[in-house]
């Protein structure tokens, strides 16, 4: 393409999104007071619509992952783009629970009258325009258009090239289903290319059109948001999850959760990717988890106390602990009490999600209320670092910033508020 060629498609690109933008802003102002019933009549239509195309949603993915084996994508994003007929229903499933959750849109969050006779309000509302860009997972195309639709708010999605038409797909019933309900024209919009020029004008903030972008994605995708978008973001780099086993793990307990925390999906943000082992627990615990994981179908990659364990550990080096592997791959390190199991997490963890298995309460406690992560988790898989599991419905995703929302995006961390102010005549006295 020369570079008239070149100028002349960018130009096309920015006023494509300059319209998308346009429409969106436009949606976003009739969705603020959108009744909830209206809204849940959208997503119940979507919902219904996913399950009656489950085939067309299929054959699409087909389409995705032939292109994805063709460009070599590893394991890890395979199993990310590709759905089935029980994720397919795990899609319509999800819609349904977003329909089902308590609307947050004017919620009074706080209310308190001044000596003055002013009553004030702290009263929840949408955000107003999200921007969602992601990648291989095309269930994200429902996660997000249902959790933004039902915190009123317009969307628009940028989907990646490998889940392309999968995301089309969805897309699909998605635009049937809210037009069934008579929603506002362009509640959400789907970005109809994939030229990383569209991605630029996103961050740009679409001409002030856009309130928030959320990246769903890899770390290069992440960066790029972080760096260059010039709205806010919600995002986390990595899942870097830890559990560490306390010298009062329950030895049975501690395998079954360390072995369903990697196993599970292993291409997931909540997949733990390192094991810490008390020193204490090292002679009772160590052994049986290397097993564990092993027959599992996992690598171990340890240090030197680990290889000295079982002569099936590879060894481990300081990049292996700062790596989210996505793969069937996992790192053990032994470590002297809880203060050093804090102090790794602390140098290695990306605030993500981490996890101690023990029968001391005292140090779940400590444990709980010192690690500084998203989410930390007693006795319990990392795999549970999901909003459809901690009960709030479909999620966008993870986020580990400290700002508005953290750990899984979902509802309410999709609203912001305002305040109402009433009263009787009062004025500001000189």
């Amino acid at each position: 393409m020369s570079i008239a060629e070149l100028s002349a498609a960018n130009d096309d690109i920015k006023a494509m999104m300059a319209e998308i933008g346009t429409r969106a802003r436009k949606a976003a102002k009739g969705l603020a007071t959108l009744p909830t019933k209206q809204k849940d009549a959208a997503l119940l239509a979507s919902a219904m619509l996913v399950r009656a195309n489950a085939g067309d949603i299929l054959e699409a993915n087909a389409r995705d992952m032939e292109a994805g084996r063709e460009k070599g994508l590893a394991p890890a994003m395979l199993d990310r783009l590709l759905l089935t007929d029980a994720r397919i229903e795990a899609i319509a499933k999800g819609i349904e629970e977003v329909a089902s959750l308590k609307d947050p849109v004017g919620d009074v969050i706080a209310n308190w009258d001044r000596p003055n006779g002013l009553n004030i309000s702290r009263v929840r509302v949408p955000l107003g325009v999200i921007g969602v860009i992601y990648e291989s997972r095309p269930n994200v195309t429902a996660d997000a258009a249902v959790l933004c639709l039902k915190a009123g708010n317009a969307a628009i999605l940028r989907g990646g090239s490998e889940s392309f038409h999968s995301s089309r797909a969805i897309f699909a019933c998605l635009e049937e289903g809210m037009a069934a309900a008579n929603l506002p024209d362009h509640t959400v919009q789907m970005v109809p290319t994939t030229d990383r020029a569209a991605v630029g004008e996103m961050l740009s903030g679409i001409n002030g059109s856009l309130d928030l972008i959320i990246p769903r994605g890899g770390r290069s995708l992440v960066e790029r948001v972080q760096a260059e978008a010039r709205v806010p973001v919600f995002a986390h780099l990595d899942g870097l999850c830890h559990v560490y086993v306390h010298e009062d793990a329950n030895l049975e307990m501690a395998k079954e959760i360390i072995v369903n925390a990697k196993m599970r999906r292993t291409g997931i943000c909540g997949s733990a990717e390192t094991i810490l082992v008390d020193r204490k627990a090292e002679s009772t615990h160590l052994s049986p988890i290397i097993d564990a994981l092993i027959n599992a179908g996992c690598e171990v990659r340890g240090d030197t106390t680990t290889q000295a364990a079982d002569a099936r550990v590879k060894p481990a080096t300081q990049t292996d602990f700062e790596t989210e592997y996505l793969d069937a791959i996992i790192s053990i390190a032994v470590v002297d009490g809880i203060k050093a199991a804090m102090e790794h997490i602390d140098a290695y963890g990306s605030d993500h999600t981490d996890c101690i298995v023990t029968e001391d309460e005292i140090a779940a406690t400590r444990f709980l209320n010192e690690v500084d992560s998203a989410i930390v988790l007693h006795n319990a898989s990392t795999q549970f670092a999901d909003g459809g599991e901690f009960g709030m419905g479909a999620e966008i995703g993870i986020a580990t910033g400290k700002f508005h929302a953290r750990g899984p995006v979902g509802l309410e961390q999709l609203t912001s508020f305002k305040y109402q102010v009433r009263g009787r005549g009062q004025v500001r006295p000189n």
